[in-house]
């Protein structure tokens, strides 16, 4: 005969299950590979070359010691190299076998270094941080830049004189403003450079900055009330940057958000084939805008309709592109100012352009119609599942119903954000862009569920829930 007793059946209380020092450092680690790249000018313009190049060597050098031991023990699971980015790593290697006809192998040599260091710092990233550790990741160092980009322009306007890079010193005679790393802007109203020395580039990152922090909070990550102010700061310092093309950039994200949002909405596939055509309708009016009322626009942008002399750049490289359109004339990304191909080549404002600021058009030039093919199924491919990684309800069973992740929005707005780009800078397929294009392209194939499978730790950002292993 059962009887009722005070005495707990539960088993004792015990302390939450905690991360290893080393997984810590492991984090810690992954934010410093992803400060130093997106960060990049900064590193170049405090380290100068020699040191810029030290650093990316001892990176890539601890990405390496990290993935392949974590290869060798097989754990958590086997290594998914089926499931690795291998348009991407095609891509890599056309750029790699380039060198046999190249017009610059040795700035070839280089650049495919670099490209492939930071390929396989994207692989490893994606590797051994879940969904929610690399939001935070990223998050983490682009605090970093924010906040170091914040204190540096202040430190520059209150002493009144512009820093040079590598801390240079000052010439005799009167040098133009683009020379300098920062020109001190922030309290007279110009356009602020930060530790990334380039109005521009500060700008797309303060965008990329508001898209990881708005989809944290979303997350109900902990601390919320910090992401808001690190998003004041953002949005402060896009305008004092004053990028159109960062503007475009956040319009697109904005669009491609509200997209996603209604599609999240629907109970049927079919429901969202209007939606579809109502988008895409929206989409080729607004092209069509925006070619017959460009000047007016760009006016307002305080841009000229030749895209501040992107034209003179486009023309250039499609002379040179002309001249082996099937094959290119040799990878190169970025351009090597100091090669005699490139140097002087083009010059703006002084300095060597070091790249065609245009994505598609210079892959045109550097590896001719078969590298935008490579290119283009590598863009596709990752625009492809990162659409459906952010519509498509949570599944892999017969539950339905499940919520769905806000950790998921963040490739496809990552993506349309680096597309737009694309159309006038050639970030996107050199440094962090290519870095987030390999480390979204490689995870969501190794990863379709946030939080789902043994590769992926699932961890509660919101509640700091203890780690746990699913089948």
């Amino acid at each position: 005969m059962a009887q009722r007793s005070r005495l707990s059946v539960l088993p004792p209380p015990t302390a939450p299950a905690r991360e290893s020092s080393r997984h810590l450092m492991l984090r810690a680690f992954a934010v410093l590979v992803l400060f130093a790249v997106l960060g990049h000018t900064a590193v170049y313009n405090l380290l100068g070359e020699l040191g810029a190049v030290i650093v990316m060597v001892v990176l890539v050098l601890g990405c390496l010691a990290v993935l392949i031991p974590a290869i060798v023990r097989q754990h958590p699971v086997r290594f998914p190299w089926r499931r690795l980015p291998w348009a991407a790593i095609g891509y890599l290697a056309l750029a790699l076998l380039s060198v046999l006809w190249s017009r610059w192998p040795e700035a070839t040599l280089l650049t495919w270094t670099l490209q492939a260091g930071i390929t396989v710092a994207a692989i490893t990233v994606a590797t051994l941080l879940s969904w929610q550790e690399i939001a935070r990741a990223i998050s983490s160092a682009l605090k970093w830049i924010l906040g170091l980009s914040f204190v540096l322009e202040i430190w520059v306007a209150i002493t009144g004189a512009p820093l040079l890079p590598n801390f240079a010193d000052f010439p005799e005679g009167k040098i133009d403003p683009h020379w300098y790393w920062v020109r001190g802007n922030i309290f007279d109203g110009g356009r602020i450079q930060g530790i990334v020395g380039n109005s521009n580039s500060l700008a797309i990152l303060c965008v990329l900055a508001l898209i990881v922090f708005s989809v944290l909070v979303a997350a109900r990550a902990r601390r919320r009330g910090v992401l808001f102010v690190w998003i004041a700061l953002a949005l402060v310092m896009l305008v004092r940057a004053s990028s159109a093309t960062a503007y475009a950039c956040t319009a697109a994200g904005v669009a491609v958000l509200a997209t996603v949002l209604l599609m999240r909405r629907t109970s049927r596939p079919g429901q969202r084939t209007p939606l579809y055509l109502v988008y895409l309708g929206v989409a080729a009016a607004g092209a069509i805008a925006l070619w017959l009322w460009r000047d007016e626009l760009f006016g307002l942008l305080g841009r000229g309709s030749d895209l501040t002399g992107r034209v003179e750049i486009w023309e250039k490289v499609r002379e040179r592109a002309a001249e082996s359109p099937v094959i290119g004339n040799g990878f190169s990304s970025p351009w090597i100012p100091w090669d005699p191909a490139f140097h002087n080549w083009i010059v703006d404002h002084g300095i060597t352009v070091f790249h065609a600021h245009d994505m598609w058009l210079d892959v045109l030039m550097q590896l001719g119609v078969v590298g935008i093919v490579i290119m283009a199924i590598v863009f596709v491919a990752l625009a492809w599942r990162a659409w459906f990684f952010a519509v498509d309800r949570p599944r892999w069973d017969l539950e339905e119903r499940r919520p769905y992740s806000a950790i998921a929005l963040l490739p496809t707005l990552v993506v349309a954000m680096l597309l737009v780009q694309g159309i006038v800078e050639s970030g996107p397929i050199m440094l962090w862009g290519w870095m987030l294009v390999v480390l979204f392209s490689f995870k969501i194939k190794m990863v379709p569920l946030v939080g789902r499978g043994l590769s992926e730790r699932d961890r509660m950002l919101e509640t700091g829930a203890p780690t746990r292993q699913r089948p």
